[in-house]
């Protein structure tokens, strides 16, 4: 059972599982060297120099991670021209899977977008439909019955849900209640017509990976894994789950490698393509990443703007989130990959800090 929701610059997300990830890091050093990184099957590499990012600022990075200026960062990998040119670990390894909190609701998205592509699912599609089971559905209106897989993959779905206060929040409800995940959703009260206002619902995002499972006729972990995850090498994925039937928390509840973290930043990069293999079409990373609502947040000092389940930040960063401090930054101007991964809330803006303070400059992006 998640222990708690975690509140991060506004947005709450699922805490991970005691036994994922979470765990404390070793305590700061002075160490301000590069990890020599190697090739392997899963990423060639290089060096930051020599794919036009100066190493010198990254040598003062990792330094001042490790000195604590960033809180506790536990990864951070950097992909530069499909190169992995850093990858260090404070207190974590390469092996090991990391809690990704809500970058969870961005894989959901690329995984909906899959579906999609399929022809088994559209953005037009009624919620409700999915699950004639659960009928009679509480609190059913007009408004309810219109709720589309669009309006959750843009959190416009109307429900009188807010996360803004973790304590008794619906969510709080939802991670506590060890009942079935899709009733409770469904049957939520409503506040608006759907498509009226934007409020981060990680139920809706729930409520989706139900709906794809439905729509695809597998689970959507069991999907995910044969048509996203095995034909990208991703090892060692694990969800949280609860009911009916073990069902993923696909709004917060992924446990990914940092390098795979990486992998899917090199996918949206691509288009949607995994080493020459059309793995997500084009149309659909194009579609689900463009700005479709601006300004319904900040990250700190920067702006942020939404799309079906990915953040569009300044300079055109593509950005999936999650609490403590998980970070995927796509930069499609430098052909840049940046993971962050981190431990606690405190440190939760770390992650654009050191992007936009330290790593785009050292890439010659000022």
């Amino acid at each position: 059972m998640p222990q708690r929701v975690r509140a991060a610059a506004g947005i709450l997300i699922l805490a991970a599982a005691p036994a994922c990830g979470g765990q404390p890091v070793a305590a700061p050093s002075d160490r301000s060297q590069l990890t020599p990184v190697s090739a392997t099957a899963e990423w060639p590499a290089s060096t930051p120099d020599n794919q036009g990012i100066n190493s010198q600022s990254l040598r003062d990075l990792v330094g001042r991670i490790n000195r604590g200026a960033y809180g506790a960062v536990s990864s951070l990998l950097i992909v530069r021209h499909g190169q992995l040119v850093v990858e260090e670990y404070f207190g974590w390894s390469a092996s090991r899977a990391h809690t990704v909190q809500s970058v969870t609701k961005s894989v959901t998205s690329l995984i909906t977008g899959m579906a999609i592509d399929r022809r088994t699912l559209s953005t037009a599609d009624r919620a409700i439909d999915f699950f004639p089971a659960y009928r009679p559905i509480a609190n059913l209106d007009d408004r309810k019955r219109s709720i589309t897989v669009a309006d959750l993959l843009t959190m416009r779905t109307g429900l009188d849900w807010s996360e803004s206060t973790y304590p008794g929040s619906p969510l709080q409800q939802l991670n506590d209640c060890g009942c079935d995940w899709i009733r409770f959703v469904l049957d939520w009260p409503m506040r608006e017509p759907p498509g009226t206002r934007w409020e981060y619902v990680s139920g809706g995002v729930i409520l989706l990976g139900a709906i794809v499972g439905a729509a695809t006729g597998q689970r959507i972990d069991l999907f995910a894994a044969e048509q996203l995850f095995a034909p990208l090498g991703m090892e060692s994925v694990s969800w949280y789950q609860g009911l009916p039937n073990g069902l993923p928390h696909s709004g917060g509840g992924l446990n990914l490698r940092p390098r795979d973290m990486a992998k899917l930043g090199q996918l949206v990069l691509d288009g949607g393509r995994w080493r020459g293999t059309q793995v997500v079409s084009e149309g659909w990373i194009r579609e689900s990443t463009q700005p479709r609502l601006t300004n319904v947040r900040s990250f700190g000092a920067y702006p942020a703007d939404y799309g079906y389940l990915w953040w569009t930040l300044p300079r055109g960063v593509i950005t999936a989130s999650g609490a403590q401090g998980q970070w995927i930054f796509v930069v499609p101007a430098a052909e840049l990959i940046v993971v962050v991964t981190g431990e606690t809330d405190a440190n939760f803006l770390s992650g654009p800090d050191l992007l936009y303070g330290q790593v785009l400059p050292a890439a010659g992006l000022a």
